[in-house]
């Protein structure tokens, strides 16, 4: 099995190029607004426990089917160590039922004026209804930006197969085909 981490800052355009490397590789699509949403519809608020217990499910039984793998997109503060524990749980979860999977990490950047337009794509908006109030979600993605260190640091990302790919003048096709070259998917 493969695991694709694709992590990055606020409407990067994870969720897009995980769309694509998926057509690309028929890995399976689990974009962190997948279990986001649904608590928000049905709590009302976002609760953070219930998110982690919905992917925890996933993961753990995603690891034990014969799929040939997955693509995992987040938000990943460097600067928090919840982020990097969280990236290690994931990790574990994966080899304690399936110690055979192939980890691989792709970070995404792009300048912050083509996160603050791609935050109101059509695609984005789709997926993620509590992205369509954009004032909202630009005062989010702001907020953010200035709170997290959300770019990893030369040299900071310890994995092997480690991809930085800064796609702001790339489209989500042509980024997912360098992904998807580069590690041969």
């Amino acid at each position: 099995m493969k695991v694709v981490f694709l992590f990055g800052s606020a409407a990067v355009g994870k969720m897009t190029v995980g769309q694509e490397l998926m057509k690309l590789t028929g890995l399976r699509l689990f974009h962190n607004h997948m279990t986001i949403e649904p608590v928000l519809e049905i709590f009302g608020s976002f609760e953070s426990k219930t998110i982690q217990r919905l992917r925890q499910v996933i993961f753990e039984d995603f690891a034990e089917t014969d799929h040939y793998g997955m693509i995992f997109t987040f938000m990943w503060a460097f600067n928090c160590h919840e982020d990097w524990e969280f990236g290690d749980h994931v990790r574990r979860m994966f080899e304690d039922r399936n110690p055979e999977t192939e980890f691989y990490y792709v970070e995404l950047v792009a300048d912050q004026k083509t996160r603050l337009e791609r935050n109101a794509t059509e695609n984005r908006l789709a997926h993620k209804a509590s992205k369509r109030d954009l004032e909202a979600s630009n005062s989010r993605l702001l907020r953010d930006d200035a709170k997290f260190r959300l770019e990893s640091l030369p040299g900071e990302i310890p994995f092997e197969n480690y991809l930085k790919i800064d796609n702001t003048h790339l489209s989500a096709e042509e980024t997912a085909k360098q992904i998807q070259e580069h590690f041969q998917l």
